[in-house]
């Protein structure tokens, strides 16, 4: 099979089980219906993927044969036993998208990009696909530079790039897990739990926990947030601008870093 299709079937086994685990046992009660919301969000990653297929049409793993074809990379200058090729380049990625994270909420000028994300005012697996076109090509950027200097294997990439899709739709899910499950989880994974403090209303929680697969860093790194102050039942997620249901559709969500923050309804 193709990467793409590799890739679509894996997008979309994930995306049906959070979906089925979300109505079976949803975690908090939604402030508004998917109906609402679920639109835009679809729209934008549908958008996102038609960006990426234009601009990058061979993709991440082009990247990673064009870097091997061309011996560039440090993995393409020492050699290394396959298996611990695939684990330091899975590592090294992972690492280099925590970091990506951190550069987006701290960089002024580029915030209002990943701010669209942070906006949405519930929690979900959509929420999970809803990053803003421009923020998806800085990313697509960023992981052709670090693959091409770590000479990753295709092979590597691909894992990853399924892997940080899937667990992206993981860990943004209103699904309800047992405490003890989480704690053993987060021991290795953002959980839900985990990342829904990332989408807290309160800047001091959401600039915190910006792991997406691996919980390691921000352990590692002095960004670990616990638990919200106000309990996962009653935090209040979002951002204080751009809270109207009016900011729901697919064009202002597109158009919403451009625009001057809206906070007339919080």
């Amino acid at each position: 099979m193709s990467e793409p299709t590799i890739r679509l079937i894996a997008f979309t086994t994930a995306l049906l089980g959070m979906l089925a685990w979300e109505f079976l046992a949803p975690k908090r009660t939604p402030l508004r219906s998917r109906l609402q919301r679920w639109p835009a969000n679809l729209g934008i990653v549908l958008v996102d993927s038609l960006l990426l297929r234009l601009l990058f049409p061979a993709a991440a793993v082009g990247i990673a044969l064009w870097a091997e074809s061309s011996r560039l990379g440090l993995f393409n200058w020492i050699a290394l036993p396959t298996w611990l090729g695939l684990l330091v380049s899975l590592l090294a990625l992972d690492i280099a998208i925590y970091f990506q994270h951190r550069f987006l909420h701290h960089f002024r000028p580029l915030w209002p990009l990943h701010r669209m994300h942070h906006s949405d005012v519930d929690f979900d697996v959509s929420t999970g696909l809803r990053f803003h076109p421009a923020e998806i090509l800085i990313s697509m950027l960023w992981k052709a530079l670090a693959i091409t200097a770590l000479g990753a294997p295709a092979l590597a990439v691909l894992i990853f790039e399924i892997v940080l899709n899937a667990t992206s739709l993981f860990n943004h899910g209103n699904v309800r897990m047992p405490q003890a499950l989480d704690r053993a989880l987060r021991a290795v994974l953002v959980t839900p739990d985990m990342h829904r403090v990332h989408h807290s209303i309160d800047p001091r929680e959401h600039h915190s926990n910006f792991g997406f697969c691996l919980s390691w860093w921000d352990r590692l790194f002095g960004t670990y947030t616990a638990q919200p102050l106000e309990g996962h039942l009653h935090m209040k997620i979002g951002q204080t601008v751009f809270r109207n249901p009016a900011e729901s559709g697919l064009l202002r969500l597109l158009t919403q870093p451009f625009r001057k923050p809206d906070r007339s309804v919080v």
